[in-house]
């Protein structure tokens, strides 16, 4: 699929962590299935509900053309975002997931649209392609 630099599944764990601030956007915190990333993401919920427990597809893509040029990665998703990269952080934790103790380095990735906030953390294997200051579109799709 085109430019794709992220993808992955994810599960809904909590809906607004920290309350409700605004009517029409939803903060919801995410653990992916197949890459072991958290991610918190502002999500204008007034045109795309999203509930506790539901998976989705995220993919995260630098353009929306497919090659030959005649249909768009839009067409295979039903919310998109477009955003700029705007802080990349990586840190050690104190302990590593099976809680054995030693450093264990972990990534962050900060993307802006337009107000809406993505956070994305995990191991920095699968942030590879990630630039500061990079124009991003997220791309999101509800499974069943």
């Amino acid at each position: 699929m085109g430019e794709l630099i992220f993808d992955d599944i994810f599960k809904v764990q909590r809906v607004n962590p920290d309350g409700k601030k605004y009517d029409k956007v939803t903060r919801i915190e995410a653990q992916s299935e197949k890459c072991d990333m958290f991610m918190q993401l502002d999500v204008n919920t007034e045109i795309y509900p999203i509930d506790k427990e539901e998976r989705f597809l995220v993919a995260l893509s630098t353009t929306l053309s497919l090659e030959g040029g005649q249909k768009s990665l839009a067409d295979k998703f039903e919310y998109i975002m477009h955003g700029k990269l705007y802080k990349i952080s990586d840190e050690p934790e104190a302990k590593t997931l099976d809680g054995s103790s030693g450093p264990r380095v972990t990534v962050d990735i900060y993307v802006s649209f337009g107000g809406l906030q993505l956070m994305l953390k995990g191991d920095p294997s699968h942030c590879g392609g990630f630039e500061l200051d990079q124009k991003l579109f997220l791309l999101m799709r509800k499974l069943t």
